[in-house]
């Protein structure tokens, strides 16, 4: 069976592939580099629309309803309270534009109205090489470091230099510990359990922070600061997994570290990451996506109760195994760095490369 594969590496090529929905303009060109926080491609797109019946309005036929259009042209933007159409009679009947739009179509009598006007930008996410361009769509972006993937991360995206405060794996971060003198640096934090904490790395402008755990009830305040915030290892309080802790805090004062805390995707594979630019002579071979399961591997678990918790796969039964709930499933036995040993599904596995 085939296992998702979150990656702690300390030297690796990495290749990320960014993307417009819709068709757009790419901004820069093969072999330029780009900072993670670079626009690489933008587009305007539609979603919203509105019909302005003229000819239902104003009570006449259509043909005459085209007569009164005040020369309304596709393509022409239109404000709100603008008067398209003006009825005949005693009493005149104005037919006014109650959204601002963009003229999408004119005809039968009747307009309809582009109002939604939203432009779209696709950031880099990554500070790296353009090794490909695919036209009117986005890029292929391409550096060589470290590479570490968390478990979720707050959407946002910046690079800066690293410092390290969680010396330690069991680290845990105060809001004493964010003074002016780490401002607009990328912080190694170790566990958050307050929202002073939070709220301090924002007040001191930080671009970026890593933490091993975060207390579940500061999710939704996380999720608002203008920083990005990646969590490798659980969400309530757990240390930071030994490999990511090494990998990240030996590389104190590494400039343009990425901290990328797009949202884990199921399906698409993304995943927020640390990315640690890095010297090198040759291109490292690219991590894997996909493993299949094998015993020995260090794995770590997906869901409750045991969150977060890594282990060693132990043993791959090749019966269907009865879980405590009374399910049989496809599972593995792991032992656990506290030294449980437990039946776990592969489906609630992951292997840390």
């Amino acid at each position: 069976m085939l296992a998702p594969v979150s990656h702690n590496l300390a030297l690796t090529t990495i290749l990320r592939k960014r993307e417009l929905p819709v068709n757009g303009e790419v901004i820069p060109k093969l072999n330029q580099r780009v900072l993670a926080t670079n626009i690489i491609a933008e587009a305007e797109y539609s979603y919203k629309h509105h019909l302005i019946d003229v000819a239902r309005l104003l009570g006449i036929k259509p043909e005459d309803a085209e007569k009164k259009l005040n020369d309304i042209r596709v393509g022409q933007n239109i404000s709100a309270g603008t008067i398209i159409a003006t009825g005949g009679g005693l009493i005149a009947n104005d037919v006014k534009v109650k959204e601002s739009g963009r003229v999408v179509a004119v005809g039968g009598g009747q307009v309809l109205l582009d109002t939604s006007g939203k432009e779209l930008a696709i950031k880099a996410g990554i500070s790296g090489e353009i090794i490909e361009v695919i036209p009117n769509r986005g890029v292929v972006i391409q550096e060589v470091g470290a590479l570490v993937q968390g478990i979720w991360g707050n959407g946002r995206v910046n690079s800066g230099t690293l410092h390290i405060l969680a010396d330690k794996p069991d680290h845990v971060i105060e809001a004493s510990q964010m003074d002016i003198s780490i401002r607009s640096f990328v912080i190694l934090g170790g566990s958050c359990q307050d929202a002073e904490s939070l709220k301090a790395a924002a007040d001191i402008t930080v671009r970026g922070l890593i933490l091993s755990s975060l207390h579940p009830s500061l999710l939704g305040l996380a999720r608002k600061m203008p920083y990005p915030i990646i969590i490798t290892d659980a969400i309530g309080k757990k240390p930071m997994n030994a490999s990511a802790h090494k990998i990240i805090s030996t590389n104190q004062q590494r400039e343009n570290v990425t901290v990328n805390a797009e949202a884990y995707h199921h399906y698409t594979g993304t995943r927020p990451e640390v990315i640690i630019p890095l010297p090198h002579s040759n291109l490292p071979p690219p991590p894997r996506k996909v493993e299949s399961f094998a015993p020995d591997q260090k794995v770590r678990l997906r869901r409750r109760p045991h969150a977060g918790a890594t282990g060693i796969l132990v043993e791959l039964p090749s019966a269907l195994q009865t879980l405590p709930n009374g399910l049989r499933v496809v599972a593995g036995k792991v032992k656990l760095t506290s030294g449980e040993e437990i039946t776990v599904p592969l489906v609630n596995l992951e292997v840390l490369g």
